[in-house]
């Protein structure tokens, strides 16, 4: 048990015996009265959503949760494929549920910390700010050169990106996994 006081954005909770994801957390301390958090909860499995509010003296059940280093593989387009990197045991994380943009996110080979609840793989936790390449982007027009000009490109793993119009095919750009938007170029 915790206090809901001391709960955090990116943890995990039960619900009614069911594993939420804190989404978002709102601490309010009123003039009068206790203070309070007002919670947005997801459900790692269904994907559906909580709005709970509790005093912050009141205790909710942790839900205790597992984390794994583990190579991503491939996507069939129902499930994401991974590899255990201490057991090299492969299994399948469903695209279902609120995940069905992590893979837009994750790059072939590389290692992602993959949560696991009871044994089962229930999120996939994807760096803040990640390196990719862009594979499509249009050339700039001569002219077009409006201060704060942007396109959009298709990165490696098939998310687009709006950037500034100097950004080519072929180099690399960094991109905030949170807002998806351009952070910077990166030059090797």
């Amino acid at each position: 048990m915790i206090k809901a006081g001391q709960i955090d954005q990116g943890m995990f909770l039960l619900e009614k015996g069911e594993p939420y994801a804190v989404v978002e957390r709102e601490f309010v301390n009123p003039g009068k009265g206790s203070a309070f958090v007002r919670l947005k909860l997801k459900h790692v499995v269904s994907g559906s959503v909580l709005k709970p509010t509790y005093k912050t003296q009141d205790t909710v059940e942790e839900c205790i949760v597992e984390d794994h280093d583990c190579q991503y593989l491939y996507s069939d387009g129902e499930n994401y494929h991974f590899m255990d990197a201490s057991t090299y045991e492969q299994f399948e994380v469903s695209a279902a549920g609120g995940m069905e943009d992590k893979g837009l996110f994750m790059k072939d080979g590389e290692t992602y910390r993959v949560v696991f609840w009871e044994g089962k793989p229930i999120d996939i936790k994807i760096p803040y700010k990640v390196v990719y390449e862009v594979t499509e982007a249009e050339d700039a027009v001569k002219g077009d050169t409006v201060t704060g000009a942007t396109k959009v490109v298709k990165v490696e793993t098939g998310l687009s990106v709006k950037v500034p119009i100097f950004i080519k095919q072929g180099e690399r750009i960094m991109v905030n996994t949170e807002t998806r938007e351009y952070v910077e170029r990166v030059n090797n």
